[in-house]
């Protein structure tokens, strides 16, 4: 009996994580995989690119966790500098285009896994196509970024965009020793949190001497006379720039999925189930970056481009198609970040958010340190924490703060998939030591002070 093939379009997190599952489960005498990926580089860590660009992570190749070569090595057919071009899920096989030679080729599957991942948000603005506008999403991007930087001969960098990646690219821009400005169209850095919480991030950047404009909508990118980029033009001003950085945000790239007639969500994502199969089509499989998942605490589909998911989705597929079982239940919308010294976090659902799927609820934020007070070095954190409002169940975290704040909002992570309430957090039994925390860890303080809150508004 012939071995059934397996076809993954896309060569990093959850593409190969998904072959390298099934192959653990199935030899190749059970099960041929051939994968396609159209960049020069495999499963490497997209989320390690601005430290990368900004010096802290020496080498490019420290991002990589598994070369072609070694993939091959363990019977997967991983066919580099190649570009799935479309799929025939009628006559299950998919097209593909050797960017080298042009060469065209059908490729047949018996199961095929779509992990095409995310694609920068570049809107269609006058100028944004010019060199030296760059978009950070694959190490491809990142390496034409340095080479970019390598020929520039101004100091002047502009960020597009204050979310992660516009804060993760403005440290590293400064790093290098640019000038930086970031034009945010919002009304304070990262979006993902709350207003309140977000001025907090912008004057932390301000004191770093990173310029943050707010309510900045960019209307063109300027050329010279060179065709290379100049400055960076709003409604009301031009901000000059010898090198220019998107940092807007991604999109899940479903083009081909749109195309071959897939399902798709709200967000422009691939929707699957439990198991992570497109929903509708027995043999198709789809993860990471290109898919929506279940959000847990909202119970609305949405889009979470993390490479955390992204490896989990892999796992699951790969036992899925394998043979085995495993499930993704969803997320709660865990993310950490950090501009410099500060350390940003959140979790679960934003006032924003908690009001759009009709939910009821009281906030705390509270002052707190991040060691106990008399220890040398304890710095200022600053937690926000909504409960809704009579059940008091936790519905979502943000932090800000110094060295040690970021990683609290994992206790907050567990309570939420938990489905603890603020008055339950109250008496989690925590790690405590003077170099870690007070005595009363912050984010218990913000229990507290929310459980007050929901007493308050019982009625």
């Amino acid at each position: 009996m012939a071995a059934e093939r397996l076809v993954v379009v896309g060569g990093d997190a959850a593409g190969m994580s998904a072959a390298s599952q099934a192959r653990r489960l199935k030899g190749p005498d059970e099960l041929e995989i051939v994968a396609f990926e159209r960049s020069h580089f495999s499963s490497y860590s997209a989320c390690g690119i601005p430290y990368w660009v900004g010096g802290d992570v020496p080498e490019r190749d420290d991002l990589i966790a598994r070369t072609p070569a070694e993939h091959r090595e363990r019977a997967i057919d991983l066919r580099m500098r190649t570009e799935v071009t479309e799929i025939d899920t009628a006559r299950g096989r998919v097209r593909s285009r050797d960017l080298v030679s042009g060469d065209e080729t059908w490729t047949g599957y018996d199961k095929l896994v779509v992990a095409t991942g995310a694609r920068p948000v570049r809107p269609p603005l006058p100028g944004m196509d010019a060199p030296g506008v760059h978009g950070v999403q694959t190490l491809d991007d990142g390496q034409a970024l340095l080479d970019s930087l390598a020929r520039t001969q101004g100091r002047r960098a502009v960020v597009v965009g204050a979310g992660y990646i516009g804060v993760e690219m403005a440290e590293a821009m400064l790093k290098r020793g640019y000038e930086v400005t970031v034009l945010n169209r919002g009304e304070q850095p990262m979006a993902t949190l709350d207003p309140d919480m977000g001025r907090l991030v912008h004057e932390a950047m301000d004191g770093l001497g990173i310029t943050t404009v707010i309510g900045a909508e960019v209307t063109k990118i300027l050329t010279g006379e060179d065709g290379r980029v100049r400055a960076v033009a709003t409604e009301d001003a031009e901000y000059p720039a010898d090198v220019v950085v998107l940092g807007i945000g991604v999109e899940p790239e479903t083009t081909l999925a749109d195309a071959a007639g897939l399902p798709l969500g709200v967000y422009g994502g691939l929707l699957t189930d439990l198991a992570m199969r497109v929903r509708g089509h027995e043999n198709i499989w789809a993860g990471g970056d290109c898919v929506e998942v279940l959000d847990l605490v909202s119970g609305r589909e949405r889009h979470v481009p993390l490479g955390t998911h992204a490896n989990k989705h892999g796992q699951v597929i790969g036992a899925n198609v394998g043979g085995g079982y495993g499930t993704f239940p969803g997320v709660v919308g865990t993310a950490v970040s950090k501009v410099c010294e500060l350390e940003i976090a959140r979790t679960g659902l934003r006032e924003k958010d908690a009001r759009e799927v009709g939910l009821q609820y009281v906030t705390a934020t509270i002052e707190s340190t991040n060691s106990a007070g008399y220890y040398p070095g304890a710095a200022l954190m600053t937690v926000k924490m909504l409960a809704e409002r009579r059940t008091g169940r936790l519905l979502g975290v943000q932090i800000v703060g110094r060295e040690g704040s970021a990683k609290r909002v994992d206790i907050a992570a567990v309570a939420l998939t938990a489905g603890m309430t603020v008055e339950q957090m109250t008496a989690l039994d925590l790690g405590y030591a003077p170099p870690f925390s007070p005595v009363w860890d912050p984010v218990l303080v913000a229990a507290r002070k929310a459980t007050r809150a929901v007493h308050g508004s019982a009625t």
